[in-house]
C-alpha cells in the first residue's frame, strides 16, 4: 500500500473542520476570502488535504495573535514568497558552488608544478645546479 501524499485531497469539510479545530462555516469563509483553496470533486464537494489542514491551523494561529483575515492573507502570501526565494537562493548557491569547484578543477589541470623544468637532452636541469 502506498503512502498518501500530503497534498492529496481526501477530507470532507466536516472532517477537515474537526482536524483544524474549527467550524465548517469558518472553512467556507476562509475559502471565500482566498485563504484556503480546497480541491473539488466532480460533484462540487470540497476535499481538503493534510497541507490544507496545516494551512488552516496556521490561519488559526495568526488569528489568535490578533490578526484580521486580510492581514493573515498577506502574511501567508509573504511566507510563500519567502519560501520561494529561499529555494531560489539555495539553488543559486549550489550552482555557484558547483561552478567554483569546476573552475578550481580546470585551474589545477592547467598548473605546472614549480619544480618541473624543460631539460634539453644531454644538459643538466638548472634547478639542480648549486654553483
Amino acid at each position: 500500500m502506498t503512502a498518501r501524499h500530503r497534498t492529496q485531497a481526501v477530507y470532507v469539510i466536516s472532517v477537515a473542520a474537526e482536524l483544524a479545530g474549527m467550524h465548517p462555516q469558518t472553512l467556507r469563509i476562509y475559502e471565500r476570502r482566498g485563504l484556503v483553496q480546497p480541491a473539488r470533486t466532480q460533484g462540487g464537494n470540497r476535499r481538503y488535504s493534510d497541507a490544507d489542514i496545516e494551512q488552516l491551523q496556521r490561519i488559526s494561529d495568526l488569528a489568535e495573535q490578533g490578526m484580521n483575515l486580510e492581514g493573515i492573507r498577506r502574511v501567508m502570501e509573504l511566507e510563500l514568497e519567502n519560501a520561494r526565494l529561499r529555494d531560489e537562493l539555495a539553488r543559486a548557491r549550489a550552482a555557484a558552488q558547483q561552478a567554483q569547484l569546476d573552475a578550481e578543477r580546470r585551474q589545477r589541470r592547467d598548473l605546472v608544478p614549480l619544480r618541473q623544468t624543460i631539460a634539453v637532452f644531454g644538459e643538466r636541469p638548472r634547478f639542480l645546479d648549486r654553483d
